[in-house]
């Protein structure tokens, strides 16, 4: 008999909100007062959560509108007000996700917090709960566990299939399987690394409970066996350093090495920083590039085209959303930022990004604060020109925090969520045509549909397989899943073929004829049951696509009415700056006048003391004039009295004369 296991998650709703909406301060404890609360949150934020916790535990806003004069309480009605008719528990769900991106870290900070049990899948075991081991040519074969997908069935397996070494034991086609590992295994985290050197899978950082990680582990793909390796972080060249633990970042496989490139740090540096794992001496080292390298991000997305590294958009320090494009020269070392031409996409963190035929670098999906998206977009590298081309087929819907592979002209997408709940598709695009098609899907809150999740891929027997580890649905989990596609998506009856988009037009067009004859063989009947299998499961579900489409419909609406709420809020929270702009410019006008009128009465002052200036100058020329004439009669009277003295002089002369009997001179 199958057994059924369901995932837990900790808290579920609408406790968990609870616990969010106490954390936070919306109990009616002395630290849920406005200001403490805007004292630990954003003003947006807080607004925000007040009106979700309104809308959780009220309902709609049906008290009247407050006064223009209580500015914060009209801006607290507003958030409520502009919420709508949002279902209550959505209300808790996005009160709960906020919190989150303020405070990662809140659950785990929770009074009373219980650590959460390992995680359990929603997974049907191939055996019954007590059968045994099957044995086969003298070795036991682990038991290996198939998620349930949509109908619930399994495929069904031969023993001639089964082989026990590694990648081998995957004996299923688009299905993903749980394989039995040993070892050790990492802790549970999302937002991390992962990358593949010969058959082993590196996983490296990531976040767990809000906390950034900096440990290195190793699965071996042959025998699904966890190790930890003694990763150092010196060289010869410089002295030891401490491995910074990141989360978002990105991990590439170059040369035997891994490149650790970006991410979000604790105490964030001001550009890109790109670490070194050399995993034959186990050694860690920072990588000396040129240039000028890019800000400091998460969320970003990292190609490797032929020696260079492509970069485009994430996350920066502060929050903002990016999309600007930088390529790194991995022979060089230099970093050099493009400009190209078109329109780029929208600024945006957690897309996947993709190269096909080295030329043309794919964008798909990502986030921004309010929203996610499912457009594509497409930069050709050689004339570097952003295109956004038309979609076709099962297009998904929008996510962010998923991942994506590539084999052959296959790009796989798996993971992510919608801030509403994880995707359960895991979808294929054939890059030549521009074709969506799904590959499989799966039930449940299980680790498939998780946002930050990674996905590699490595081959066994000539066949790819899809390997997926970590994220978060609500739970942090370190489940290893794997995947081997049979290809259905290129063969399947609608995906004839198509004319090429014209920013892919030199791209070779691969037909079904093509694709077929390439599968050929042992592997023909089994695409023909896939088909057939396709065909009667649209036949039986053409009832409920109507349902379908309005239940997205629905869902759009209300995420359109979360984005317009958010905006609101947005808007009010710019007025309010503005009505505070006015208010400063206001006090700011009346010292203005206070200063003309001051500047007024010194210039009437400065008025009066030139005009006394010009009086008393007018007097100094007087003074000067009469000087002039006092100094003229000075010397009139001094020569008066010159003449007077010797007018006595000879007066006296006569007299003697006239006593000595000579009479005077006639002028006397």
């Amino acid at each position: 008999m199958a057994a059924m296991a369901r995932a837990s998650s900790g808290l579920q709703y609408p406790d968990r909100f609870y616990a969010a909406a106490s954390y936070a301060g919306f109990d009616g404890s002395p630290k849920s007062s406005s200001k403490a609360i805007r004292s630990r949150f954003s003003d947006e934020a807080a607004l925000l959560l007040y009106g979700l916790y309104q809308q959780a535990t009220v309902g709609r806003c049906n008290v009247p509108e407050p006064s223009s004069w209580h500015a914060m309480e009209k801006s607290k009605w507003k958030s409520w007000n502009g919420l709508g008719n949002m279902a209550p528990v959505e209300a808790m769900r996005l009160f709960v996700k906020i919190l989150e991106e303020e405070e990662p870290g809140w659950y785990s900070r929770v009074s009373g917090f219980v650590p959460e049990p390992e995680p359990v899948l929603d997974v049907q075991i191939n055996n019954d709960a007590k059968a045994e081991p099957v044995i086969e040519n003298g070795k036991s074969i682990p038991e290996t566990k198939t998620i349930s997908t949509e109908n619930g069935s399994l495929p069904e397996t031969q023993d001639k299939d089964v082989l026990v070494e590694g990648l081998g034991s995957v004996v299923v086609y688009d299905q993903w399987i749980s394989p039995p590992v040993s070892g050790l295994r990492p802790k549970a985290r999302y937002e991390h690394g992962a990358a593949i050197i010969q058959n082993k899978m590196y996983i490296f950082g990531g976040n767990h409970n809000g906390r950034y990680l900096n440990d290195l582990h190793v699965l071996d793909l042959r025998s699904w066996a966890w190790t930890k390796p003694e990763a150092k972080t010196q060289s010869p060249e410089s002295p030891p350093e401490k491995l910074t633990p990141c989360a978002g970042h990105s991990l590439i496989s170059w040369e035997n090495k891994l490149l650790s490139i970006a991410g979000h740090t604790k105490d964030p540096s001001e550009a890109i920083q790109v670490r070194v794992f050399d995993v034959q001496t186990s050694n860690w080292s920072t990588l000396k590039t040129y240039g000028k390298p890019p800000v400091s991000r998460g969320g970003q997305s990292v190609t490797l085209v032929g020696t260079s590294l492509v970069i485009f958009g994430g996350q920066d320090a502060k929050r903002t959303l990016l999309n600007d494009l930088h390529i790194l020269d991995l022979e060089t070392l230099t970093w050099d930022e493009i400009d190209a031409v078109g329109a780029p996409p929208s600024p945006r963190s957690d897309h996947a990004a993709a190269v096909h035929a080295e030329r043309y670098l794919l964008i798909f999906g990502g986030g921004s604060h309010a929203t996610c998206f499912n457009d594509l977009h497409v930069l050709d590298l050689q004339a570097m020109e952003w295109s956004r081309p038309t979609q076709q087929g099962d297009i998904p819907t929008p996510r962010a925090g998923h991942a994506g592979v590539t084999v052959g002209e296959n790009w796989f997408i798996v993971g992510g969520g919608d801030n509403k709940n994880g995707v359960s598709e895991t979808v294929v695009l054939n890059m030549s045509t521009l074709v969506w098609s799904v590959v499989t899907s799966v039930q449940g809150r299980v680790p498939i549909a998780s946002e930050g999740i990674s996905l590699v891929v490595s081959s066994y027997g000539g066949e790819d397989i899809l390997v997926a580890f970590g994220g978060y649905n609500g739970r942090y989990t370190n489940e290893v899943n794997v995947l081997k596609p049979s290809h259905k998506s290129t063969l399947q009856s609608k995906m004839t073929e198509t004319s090429v988009p014209d920013s892919v037009s030199a791209v070779h067009n691969i037909t079904n004829r093509d694709v077929e004859s390439e599968f050929e063989g042992t592997q023909e009947g089994k695409i023909r049951e896939i088909v057939m299998d396709n065909i009667e499961s649209e036949n039986l579900n053409k009832s409920e696509q109507t349902n379908e489409l309005i239940a997205t419909l629905k869902a759009e609406k209300e995420e359109l009415e979360s984005s317009l709420s958010k905006e609101k809020i947005h808007s009010l929270q710019l007025k309010q700056e503005f009505a505070d702009a006015e208010n400063r410019n206001s006090e700011l006008y009346k010292e203005l006048q206070s200063v003309r009128s001051q500047l007024a009465a010194e210039q009437s002052r400065c008025f009066k003391l030139e005009v006394n200036v010009v009086e008393l100058r007018q007097k100094l020329q007087t003074m000067e004039t009469l000087q002039k004439e006092l100094d003229l009669l000075q010397r009139q009277k001094a020569a008066s009295e010159e003449a007077l003295r010797a007018k006595q002089k000879q007066g006296s002369g006569g007299v003697w004369g006239w006593l000595a009997g000579s009479p005077p001179p006639e002028e006397a």
